[in-house]
């Protein structure tokens, strides 16, 4: 969806450079088209298998985003209160929701069961007897999964690998039989299915289909013990081509081979995708400020920085950088780096790139996936602006944060 015509990159049908001019840098902007197209590649690709895809909110949680997604009849895959939330505001059927994650509290809990959510996702025992308390004060039966840890290397960065047995997620897949076994205890409880998730941007998807296995064998098992196992819920993780040298896999492939593991099974299937639907779907625009050579270094200065994408920093991330204006001429080797007073602060290091000079405009792509979610007001900076494209048109759905939001809430 961002390609170069006439020289000048668009999104969809829309000029960047526009939107950078008249919205202002840094400014992230997303593809509807994109975020659609790829939601639906998961959809079709189930097809008659009964399915749930539940884009996991953490990846981007912006209201027009979800909105989009909500009405093309997604389900979604929430962390906390907040992201339930924002799900209901945006108009998410919380019938289609999954709350994950390991360490949620009664207040999100009880949020959850009032909202009529479809299942928990559950990591200890003590979380599902704070379920089961909170279930019974409100008069209802609660529908839970465990994740179990499959013990399955996701061959991805360590930050965000999430199935081995030293990771803090998940009940161990050997120990979850008698787990479940206890469960039958809490009267306010139902045992629905069985989760895992094993990390994130997995760009071999075999290990997510080796899990797949032993998820599947695990549910077998429980089923035999008349637990009325209905699905499971393989999580998400597929990987994007960040750059050049990537190669992203397949949806349709990736689903055809998971359909190959689980429609046998007579189970309704969720997975819960998020950086492969939003990730290509986003770019970062920010604006050339100075050029800087130091006797080792030749520096691009702009105007985004750690706390508008922290990835690069964080991750050690690869991420694209293209000229808005695409002139054609000699490539530099510079580092981009941003205003933040961290060394820290880069969002490229040592990258071969177009000879930008002082006010030329940028964008940083797949910069839609763990963007914004990730920005922070560090060393006092607004959050900046987010733009949604559909076609030829394009709006603002984020203002630009103000120095006065900057202390909303503060008192001196």
């Amino acid at each position: 969806m961002f390609h170069y015509e006439n020289g000048k990159l668009l999104c969809e049908e829309t000029s960047l450079e526009e939107i950078a001019r008249e919205a202002g840098t840094p400014c992230y902007v997303y593809s509807s088209k994109s975020i659609l197209d790829a939601w639906q590649a998961y959809d079709a690709a189930l097809g008659d298998l009964p399915h749930m895809v539940c884009y996991a909110v953490k990846a981007n949680s912006t209201l027009a985003v979800l909105s989009l997604l909500a009405r093309a009849g997604s389900g979604f895959d929430i962390v906390s209160g907040g992201e339930l939330f924002r799900v209901l505001q945006a108009g998410g059927d919380p019938a289609k929701v999954v709350f994950s994650g390991v360490g949620k509290t009664v207040a999100e809990i009880e949020l959850a069961l009032r909202s009529g959510i479809s299942n928990f996702n559950c990591e200890s025992e003590g979380e599902l007897a704070e379920i089961d308390a909170a279930a019974g004060r409100l008069g209802v039966t609660a529908r839970f999964s465990l994740r179990v840890n499959p013990d399955v290397d996701a061959a991805t960065h360590p930050y965000i690998s999430t199935g081995l047995r030293d990771h803090k997620f998940g009940i161990d897949i050997h120990e979850a039989p008698a787990v479940y076994a206890r469960a039958r205890r809490f009267s306010n409880l139902r045992a629905a299915g069985v989760s895992c998730h094993i990390g994130s941007q997995i760009l071999d998807y075999s290990p997510i289909l080796e899990a797949a296995g032993k998820v599947l064998s695990l549910i077998e098992q429980l089923q035999a013990e008349g637990l009325p196992i209905d699905h499971v819920d393989l999580g998400g993780g597929l990987g994007i081509a960040y750059q050049a040298s990537e190669q992203a896999p397949a949806i349709h492939d990736f689903i055809g081979a998971l359909r190959d593991r689980v429609e046998r099974a007579g189970l309704t299937v969720m997975i819960e995708p998020g950086r492969s639907i939003v990730g290509p779907s986003g770019v970062l625009l920010t604006k050339v400020l100075y050029r800087k050579n130091s006797p080792a270094k030749e520096f691009v200065i702009v105007d985004a920085a750690m706390n508008d994408l922290i990835r690069p920093s964080l991750y050690k991330a690869h991420h694209e950088i293209r000229p808005l204006q695409n002139g054609g001429g000699a490539a530099i080797v510079a580092d981009v780096v941003g205003p933040v007073c961290e060394t820290g602060d880069f969002l490229a290091r040592d990258r071969e790139m177009a000879d930008a000079q002082p006010g030329d405009y940028l964008a940083i792509s797949s910069a839609g996936a763990y963007g914004f979610v990730q920005a922070s007001n560090y060393n006092s900076r607004p959050r900046p602006a987010e733009v949604l494209v559909n076609g030829e048109q394009w709006r603002v759905v984020r203002q630009r944060e103000s120095y006065n939001d900057l202390i909303k809430g503060e008192s001196v």
